[in-house]
């Protein structure tokens, strides 16, 4: 494995973890030519599956793009990598385990609302706004008042 640091090929693995799911290595390597430290993950290849877009037109799932979209949601919130990572697998093997071959974006987009409302009402809502294209405040309290009403916020 490459450094991403100093681009040498020679390393060794400090710490290696498998997720709670199973599917997942996280290793914790060391490069020996910077000594600089750095995380990989190992999961098993598997059949790519087709994002169907609005358009219609299809291309591969890519973890990347879900990747950019939590981190963006997720800027200065108390959100971890891992918990980022978390998410991201979570989605991928739900696509996998539910959906074939092919899966519409707007379902993968309502996935990741799902995860990211369970771990940061923020980031939701951020990712909420851009994903469902708000185009003024009462989009906002729409997509808040479920929330609001669950805790109580009304009473």
């Amino acid at each position: 494995m490459k450094c991403p640091f100093c681009q040498i090929d020679n390393d060794r693995v400090i710490d290696s973890r498998v997720s709670e799911d199973g599917l997942v290595t996280r290793r914790r390597r060391q490069c020996l030519a910077c000594r600089r430290r750095y995380t990989t993950y190992e999961r098993i290849e598997s059949t790519t599956v087709k994002i169907v877009k609005k358009d219609g037109a299809r291309e591969p799932f890519d973890r990347i793009k879900i990747k950019q979209g939590l981190e963006k949601a997720c800027w200065k919130r108390p959100v971890r990598e891992a918990q980022i990572e978390e998410i991201i697998t979570e989605i991928e093997n739900e696509i996998e385990a539910n959906f074939y071959l092919e899966i519409e974006s707007r379902r993968v987009g309502e996935l990741v609302m799902q995860h990211l409302r369970d771990l940061d009402q923020v980031a939701y809502v951020r990712f909420a706004s851009v994903y469902r294209q708000f185009d003024d405040v009462h989009d906002f309290v729409e997509e808040l008042r479920p929330m609001l009403d669950e805790s109580g916020y009304f009473e």
